[in-house]
């Protein structure tokens, strides 16, 4: 099952999320971040280390080299984007789409992890919603996410690289996007409609890709 109209593409270069119409989109993406409309969603990798402060020109001409519609949002990654997990959940007629890489390499714990200069961005996570959120209810997405990212990371058994129990990677990355149709959305904590079908997605989508990395890196 899939979101009419909106395509998802997985190769070693990238994770590529295109939509016949825009999308309206909440993110923390190097690239178009913040709230903006976008026709596609780029998860590009590149080097470990790669200067940020470049992306919007490598994520534009990554875009344009493929002929990918505009406007965009990009994220970076160091991780393998082959190695993608993809998730869809289907309730109280609402889809979503989940599509997470995976890299555990720098973990951190908020809160006590020392500061550090921004690289690209290791847990990024793609999740697009056939409904009509309202903006409070997307940003709500953001945090049942990040809910579901770290609640799985505890389970793990992750620590960040100064020992404590990690919640995260230091430059992790989301992006809420909704096709705007379909049902009325308030609210997106984990136990709305909306916010179940967008944990219960992530957990798999993220879950599959926290195991894998744990499995090829022991």
């Amino acid at each position: 099952m899939k979101i009419d109209g909106v395509e998802t593409a997985v190769t070693s270069e990238a994770v590529v999320v295109t939509a016949d119409h825009e999308l309206t989109v909440v993110s923390s993406a190097f690239a178009g971040g913040g709230l903006a409309r976008a026709r596609t969603i780029v998860n590009l990798h590149v080097a470990k280390n790669f200067p940020c402060a470049d992306a919007e020109a490598i994520v534009g001409a990554f875009a344009r080299r493929h002929g990918l519609p505009s406007p965009w949002v990009g994220m970076l990654t160091s991780a393998w984007t082959e190695k993608a997990q993809t998730a869809v959940e289907t309730a109280a007629g609402i889809t979503a789409v989940v599509v997470a890489t995976v890299g555990l390499s720098n973990g951190s714990a908020a809160g006590l992890s020392d500061r550090a200069k921004p690289v690209a961005g290791t847990i990024n996570t793609v999740v697009v919603v056939d409904a009509g959120p309202e903006p409070a209810a997307m940003v709500n997405l953001v945090m049942t996410v990040t809910e579901v990212k770290t609640a799985l990371l505890l389970e793990a058994g992750l620590k960040s690289l100064d020992g404590h129990p990690a919640t995260g990677t230091s430059t992790d990355a989301v992006v809420v996007a909704a096709t705007g149709r379909g049902p009325r959305c308030r609210f997106g904590g984990p136990i709305s409609d909306l916010g179940w079908v967008v944990a219960r997605a992530a957990r798999q989508a993220l879950g599959t890709g926290v195991r894998r990395w744990l499995e090829d890196n022991r």
